[in-house]
């Protein structure tokens, strides 16, 4: 059992205890979001990624927003770091967080009780609404000598933050190119880390599951020089995508100043969700108008792919919050 399965299984095992004393203990005030059952709250904790990804700055500025621009009586949205879709979504079934940045994949695992979630029971993550790609970003320097992925046999490998979903990516990439279990060190480090071991010397190699661009990149060309994106080409990308969790994604030269051509790769949408039993349908409702009515708000460049035609992109089986699911009617998207 891998280490995030394993963290999986101990806090959903707590599951049942946290749901009942949260009637009690639960954040903010209950049933204060527009409708009167339900263990609502308007004090929201909205769990991001780590610091170095683009999760943990996107929910700092959702949290703004939301603060700003939903007229809601005491509403406070708290972006706290987490170790990103895997465990935000693990919390907001146990009633610690009230919304999660996560990758849709994870999010259809949760629901359908398999993968990193295999025998769980997640029946209160509501989707919220689609927000932009995000590339398998295989990541090394110049100086490792590291050419391909090929050549990550026997290296020392950032794999991304137990409670992510980086991990299950990783691993589908490594085995692509038939490296498994045992081939490599895998390291299980936040995007921040991993950087920082790279540069230092102490990582051969980073898988990350990022928007384009990401500022951590560019931060690492600064501080160490030589990075190199690692393509995922040939014989191995079509295995990846033939899985129907991927779809092929071309990085453009311009995304970086390091890169001279384009990158081929694969991606997953991040997406926006809530918890159907504290975030109320009204307050739902507010929050996916915000995120797609006030997307140019944003600082980051991932705001340009933030839009409401490709709002339920990724949704699969994962269930549509009532609120958003309202507005998307409104909207004619349903």
């Amino acid at each position: 059992m891998s280490n995030a399965r394993r963290w999986v299984a101990l806090t959903l095992g707590a599951s049942a205890l946290a749901v009942v004393t949260s009637c009690d203990t639960g954040n903010g005030d209950a049933e204060t979001a527009g409708e009167g059952d339900g263990n609502f709250t308007t004090s929201l904790q909205l769990g991001t990624g780590s610091v170095g990804g683009v999760y943990f700055p996107l929910g700092q500025e959702y949290a703004n927003l939301f603060e700003q621009n939903i007229e809601v009586e005491d509403l406070s949205v708290n972006a706290v770091e987490t170790g990103a879709s895997v465990e935000n979504i693990a919390q907001i079934n146990r009633q610690e967080l009230q919304l999660g940045l996560s990758q849709h994949n994870t999010a259809n695992d949760a629901v359908a009780g398999v993968g990193e979630f295999e025998g769980a029971e997640i029946d209160n993550v509501g989707f919220i609404g689609q927000l932009y790609p995000e590339a398998a970003q295989v990541i090394t320097l110049e100086s490792t000598g590291i050419e391909s992925i090929s050549d990550l046999k026997g290296k020392r490998v950032a794999i991304g933050p137990p409670g992510g979903g980086t991990r299950a990516a990783a691993e589908a990439i490594l085995a692509a190119y038939d490296i498994s279990e045992g081939d490599y060190q895998p390291l299980e480090e936040g995007f921040e880390d991993a950087k920082t071991k790279l540069q230092d010397g102490n990582a051969d190699a980073s898988i990350e599951i990022l928007g384009v661009p990401a500022a951590s990149l560019e931060e690492l060309e600064a501080a160490a020089g030589g990075v190199r994106l690692l393509p995922i080409e040939g014989d191995a990308l079509d295995e990846i995508v033939a899985e129907g969790v991927f779809e092929t994604y071309e990085i453009q030269t311009d995304s970086y100043s390091f890169l001279d051509e384009p990158v081929s790769t694969v991606t997953v949408f991040a997406c926006m969700l809530a918890s159907t039993s504290q975030v109320s349908e009204d307050l739902g409702y507010e929050i996916t108008r915000v995120i797609y009515e006030h997307a140019e708000e944003l600082t980051l460049p991932q705001k340009n792919l933030i839009n409401i035609d490709d709002a339920l992109l990724g949704q699969g089986d994962v269930p549509l919050h009532p609120g958003a699911e309202r507005y998307f009617e409104e909207q004619g998207i349903l």
